[in-house]
């Protein structure tokens, strides 16, 4: 498989301008899906724009200038996602990475908001020891003694001791958002949810956003907020 993109293959999702070059980096494998990330030198150069060239890219991100989630990343391939906190110290710019009806975006914080992030619960096994782990959305894991989630919810860890700060239930009443789909970037409360009754059937939610009702798919919405 190839380490590039052509220009017409830049996924719509990237936002960013597909005539301004001829290739774009490929993501590696990584924490998030291949269709759910964005590699660090697009958005060094394409999006923040403190590289003009894929070269400087590198050079800023071997300099280890660049954190996600409190790390210093020095591949240009790594594949950022959803809620992953993006810092460059040296600038005193931090962002996350968020969803909007185009795709994903980098939403500047505060520095003061830098070591939180909303992390989904998407399964749970239990271990040696009787300990349960649990699985989050961008790929990390949390081994707990006491089990008090369920896949779905969502958590908000501090970084990079992944300390539980919040716990979001998914259940009515809870702030949300829809992650995937036709209505993804959409933010209101969970007004209500259906779980299939049989094979054939899918799970739904129903998002309240202003004055309109918003169903999608059980798998498409987040709980919580940031």
């Amino acid at each position: 498989m190839g380490t590039t993109l052509k220009r017409y293959s830049i996924p719509g999702y990237w936002n960013i301008p597909k005539k301004d070059y001829v290739f774009a980096v490929k993501p590696m494998p990584g924490p998030h899906k291949g269709r759910k990330c964005i590699p660090l030198q697009v958005i060094l150069r394409d999006i923040l724009g403190y590289a003009q060239t894929a070269k400087e890219a590198k050079q800023i991100l071997n300099s280890e200038k660049v954190l996600v989630d409190k790390k210093a990343r020095k591949e240009p391939k790594y594949p950022a996602g959803p809620m992953d906190i993006i810092e460059i110290p040296e600038a005193k710019k931090f962002y996350r990475i968020g969803i909007n009806k185009s795709g994903l975006t980098l939403e500047p914080i505060k520095e003061a908001d830098a070591d939180k992030k909303l992390c989904k619960i998407t399964g749970k096994v239990t271990v040696k020891g009787g300990l349960t782990q649990l699985n989050l959305h961008d790929g990390r894991n949390i081994i707990l003694k006491k089990d008090a989630y369920s896949v779905g919810d969502s958590l908000l860890i501090h970084l990079p001791d992944q300390k539980i700060v919040k716990h979001y239930k998914f259940q009515k009443g809870e702030p949300a958002m829809i992650v995937s789909g036709k209505n993804r970037g959409i933010r209101g409360k969970i007004h209500d949810i259906k779980k299939r009754k049989t094979m054939l059937e899918k799970s739904t939610v129903t998002i309240k956003s202003g004055d309109k009702d918003i169903e999608t798919l059980l798998d498409y919405a987040m709980v919580g907020e940031v």
